[in-house]
């Protein structure tokens, strides 16, 4: 419990402490579970608005986007501690932009930010030092963007669902390599092995409701459809043969879940029905 009725976001486990962190938007915080029972361990104050989050692959920093006060809180998930509050930048906090989705790499070294909001036709990427907090590039990208990355290539790809495709940049300078063409792209991930990226088409009613884009050619290797509408959120087994997606909406409360077979497409496998209005989900080992 918290001052206010928690509100649970997003989710991320690390296998460092073997934790489950989960952002309460509603009580500007990060609840720390353990993973073996899901008991609660402690409590890390955030800034206002918190959102999307991230921890790099070795479990050395945890990013957590705070879209009211336009700031990103850097957690140490080891010490349980804050370790910065890094500000937007200014000239994008003054044209509307707020933080949105936070990705950092397999090594933690660097950390990716989508800023949205802007009355322009785009919204912007930033690229982090995830040891400085210094802002190294930025770049247009399309409209709500998401973030997805594999440490088997060195390329970003960026969804964005109200422009309808998905976005490949250099993670380095972020030059623009692709653009695919996916109605809705919202949600985003890719298994370890990252031959194929997965997003979701959020506003279709669950026709096409699965994206799969092959990662060598950058083209649509096929579709899926999903048996409820809103699929938001993706989570991936590490061996890649299973997916889940949430299906968000107040009077949602179903996960779908789907088999991977030989040709990356997934195949519907079965439901779980969960709480309204499922969100945010995590695969935990």
């Amino acid at each position: 419990d918290g001052e206010n009725d928690p509100e649970p976001m997003y989710v991320v486990f690390t296998r460092t402490g073997n934790r489950v962190f989960v952002g309460d938007r509603a009580n500007d915080r990060v609840v720390v579970f353990r993973a073996r029972d899901f008991s609660v361990e402690a409590t890390i104050p955030a800034g206002a608005g918190v959102f999307h989050m991230w921890a790099d692959g070795r479990g050395t920093q945890l990013w957590v986007n705070n879209d009211i006060d336009n700031t990103i809180t850097v957690i140490n998930p080891r010490t349980l501690t804050v370790e910065a509050t890094i500000e937007l930048p200014a000239d994008l906090v003054a044209m509307g932009g707020k933080p949105h989705d936070v990705i950092l790499d397999a090594e933690g070294n660097n950390a990716y930010v989508t800023m949205l909001g802007f009355a322009e036709d785009n919204d912007y990427l930033l690229h982090y030092d995830a040891h400085t907090f210094a802002e190294l590039n930025r770049a247009p990208v399309g409209k709500d963007p998401h973030l997805s990355l594999t440490f088997h290539n060195e390329f970003l790809y960026v969804p964005a669902q109200e422009s309808d495709l998905v976005s490949v940049f250099n993670r380095h300078t972020l030059e623009l390599v692709a653009e695919v063409t996916a109605p809705g792209a919202h949600g985003a991930g890719m298994p370890l092995s990252g031959q194929v990226f997965y997003t979701t088409n959020l506003p279709n009613g669950g026709t096409d409701g699965i994206i799969a884009i092959d990662l060598r050619s950058n083209t649509v290797l096929g579709t899926t459809d999903t048996p409820y509408g809103v699929p938001h959120n993706i989570a991936l087994t590490p061996a890649g043969d299973k997916l889940y997606v949430t299906h968000s909406g107040g009077a949602s409360d179903k996960v779908t879940v789907y088999e991977i077979g030989a040709d990356y497409l997934p195949t519907y496998a079965g439901e779980v029905t969960v709480e309204f209005n499922p969100f945010g989900l995590s695969y935990v080992p």
